[in-house]
């Protein structure tokens, strides 16, 4: 209570006694028998009326027990039904949960683990992959600065992800072992590279790495198969000193086309699984490939990113030249794009010009602007001697071409000549500029077309920093390259452009979600919301047929199709009521990553355990896992005080009593006639 109160209070208590003592004794002659009853009855009610008025306030400490959070972290991946370890698991968990010493010192928190980390609802044990590094970082983010001992029922065996051997854990994490613990004899296919893309008549390298388990000497067969015929054959030997081969396959590119392949190696002796004895793959052969020229006036880190980024696509190759030294025909290039120009690129402006051929025009600190703008392309910009960092807005109303939003707003600032540019032609935005966090409608990048003429506009250099971030966010170039890759491949194509566009695989493992994103357009080429989109899917073996809708998703159309069995199978994207169709084809394969183990992952669960604080222990040893829950005095029970403010105001029983005081002193007045 503070000290005004406490002042506040007194003085009230004085006024009240003085208020009871002039009426019941100041010059009082007649006074009658209960007068001093009456005397602390006007004294206490005045004081508690006049407490209310004040509204004094009253600190109150609560105290609070928060016990430690048992983290129960499930593996719900199709490599436990596989080990059939589902009873056992979930046995597991009960004996857990209805221990009632644990459930004393412990809050009980479920979360299952696979493609993704949930809340428990069900187990189905049907998940594809396996993330244990990425459900060990978000228990850790959910636990933050609480004791949560981390149980991780689990066979060890991770898919995707980074290696959860090496993740940080600031909880303790007490690995139980599922699966089979026995090594048995094994050959497995532990890696397969193939570029995606060859050219027709040409060779392309297929790298296979063979892995083995055993200590004996065996030999084995691999062997790839083209539509049911051997394509290679090589015989390989393993032994208890030689645990691996490296085999390169050169196939021979006959047909245009998707080609579908399966790499297989032979059973050997004792072998217990060998579902990991096989992979597929498929090759799509093209006629030509998609050649990029760039023309520079300076050098800069953006020339390598772009030509890492482009050529990451096989199908593509980049030529870069200094805009002095380029002495060849801009028609033997599929698209030119030009860096940083100025007035050296007046002929090379003039070809594209006279050719309408397709370009990429990208500026920066180095750019003649006052050259640019005399050249009418379309695009001009009033220029000071100053330079700005412009930062990405994604426009998600972009039509040009299908493209999501890859964290372009996260991406660090482009640098360009501070002014405002301004486009006459048709055209697209598919990015606009930040300038100092205030959004503007100024174009950061921009795709114009006239007359079967493509060209796009990058305001500004530093474009080699985005496909860093990209890599920081996601461990992975991809999302970067591939954005890179739609917008070269919109330029680069000289076709004219379809208004139904169909996105998918070519391959899929089995039991996987297949994603299917379709965009179709009007007869101007902006996108069409008012279309009912519906792909018709054809098992090439059984010829059934599969008719699914396709749902509006933003500015496209998605569907997800699941529980198709492995074979292969045609589709046909159609548009209701028009006569607009597109065509492909796909395959699901045999191969399940979830069972290319033959046992559990003992070694990195124990360096887990052995790094975190926590200890391995076995499916059959939940009493010593209770026992070491239990007796661990560092999950301990804390004690959280808290100090809760009250208003006097609040609590009504005062007010009832002012009332009785008052209502008990009027009636003694009134027995005894003084009123």
């Amino acid at each position: 209570m503070q000290t005004h109160f406490i002042v506040y209070a007194i003085l009230a208590l004085l006024l009240s006694l003085t208020v009871a003592y002039l009426q019941y004794y100041f010059r009082l002659k007649n006074k009658i028998k209960p007068t001093p009853i009456l005397f602390v009855l006007k004294s206490l009610s005045l004081f508690l009326l006049l407490l209310l008025l004040i509204n004094l306030k009253i600190n109150e400490t609560e105290t609070t027990d928060i016990k430690p959070t048992l983290s129960l972290l499930v593996d719900n991946s199709n490599s436990i039904s596989f080990f059939k370890e589902s009873n056992n698991l979930q046995a597991f968990i009960n004996e857990l949960e209805n221990n009632n010493e644990l459930k004393t010192k412990f809050y009980f928190k479920k979360f299952s683990f696979g493609n993704s980390l949930k809340v428990i609802d069900t187990l189905s044990f049907k998940d594809t992959q396996t993330n244990i590094s990425n459900a060990i970082i978000g228990i850790n983010e959910l636990q933050k600065n609480k004791i949560s001992p981390i149980i991780l029922l689990t066979d060890g065996n991770q898919t995707i992800g980074q290696d959860y051997e090496f993740v940080s854990s600031k909880q303790p994490i007490y690995p139980v072992v599922f699966g089979d613990t026995t090594k048995y004899t094994d050959a497995k296919i532990a890696q397969l590279n193939v570029n995606k893309y060859s050219y027709i008549k040409n060779k392309f390298p297929v790298e296979i790495i063979l892995n083995f388990e055993g200590n004996e000497s065996v030999s084995t067969q691999l062997n790839i198969f083209s539509e049911g015929k051997s394509v290679f054959r090589k015989n390989v030997d393993f032994s208890g000193t030689k645990k691996s081969a490296t085999v390169i396959a050169n196939l021979t590119s006959n047909k245009e086309g998707l080609h579908f392949y399966t790499a297989s190696i032979s059973k050997i002796v004792n072998e217990k699984n060998i579902r990991n004895n096989t992979k597929s793959f498929s090759v799509e052969v093209i006629d030509e490939q998609t050649k990029v020229l760039v023309i520079t006036s300076v050098l800069h880190p953006d020339l390598g990113a772009l030509k890492k980024s482009i050529e990451s696509n096989k199908q593509r190759s980049v030529e870069i030249y200094n805009v002095d030294d380029f002495k060849g025909q801009l028609n033997d290039y599929q698209l030119t794009i030009l860096y940083q120009p100025n007035n050296k690129f007046d002929k090379i402006i003039a070809q594209i010009n006279q050719e309408n051929s397709n370009c990429f025009f990208i500026s920066g600190v180095n750019t003649d602007w006052n050259f640019i703008n005399e050249k009418q392309l379309g695009f001009r910009k009033n220029t000071i001697n100053q330079t700005e960092n412009y930062s990405a807005i994604f426009n998600d109303r972009f039509l040009t071409f299908l493209q999501e939003d890859i964290g372009f707003d996260n991406y660090p600032p482009l640098k360009d000549k501070f002014g405002e540019i301004n486009i006459s032609r048709e055209h697209q935005t598919l990015i606009f500029q930040n300038i100092n966090g205030v959004r503007t409608q100024q174009p950061l990048l921009s795709t114009l077309e006239v007359n079967n003429q493509k060209s796009a506009i990058l305001l500004g250099e530093g474009i080699w920093k985005w496909r860093a971030a990209s890599f920081l966010n996601t461990n992975s170039f991809e999302d970067f390259d591939n954005f890179l890759g739609n917008l070269i491949q919109y330029l680069a194509s000289n076709k004219k452009r379809d208004r139904l566009e169909v996105n998918t695989e070519s391959l899929y493992p089995a039991n996987s979600t297949i994603n299917i994103s379709a965009f179709y357009t009007d007869k101007n080429y902006q996108f069409d919301a008012r279309a009912f989109l519906e792909i018709s899917i054809t098992n090439s073996e059984t010829k059934e047929v599969l008719k699914i809708p396709f749902s509006l998703v933003n500015n496209s159309y998605q569907t997800e199709i699941e529980n198709l069995p492995s074979g292969d199978y045609s589709y046909q994207v159609s548009v209701s009521g028009q006569n607009i169709n597109k065509y492909g084809r796909f395959k699901i394969t045999d191969y399940q990553i979830e069972e290319q183990f033959t046992n559990a992952n003992i070694e990195k669960l124990q360096k887990l355990a052995d790094k975190t604080g926590g200890k391995l222990f076995y499916k059959n040893k939940s009493d010593e896992l209770t026992k070491e829950l239990l007796e661990n005095e560092t999950f301990y029970t804390v004690q959280k005080s808290s100090i809760k403010e009250q208003n006097l105001i609040d609590w009504k029983w005062i007010l009832g009593l002012i009332i009785i005081l008052f209502t008990s002193e009027w009636f003694i007045r009134k027995y005894y006639g003084k009123i």
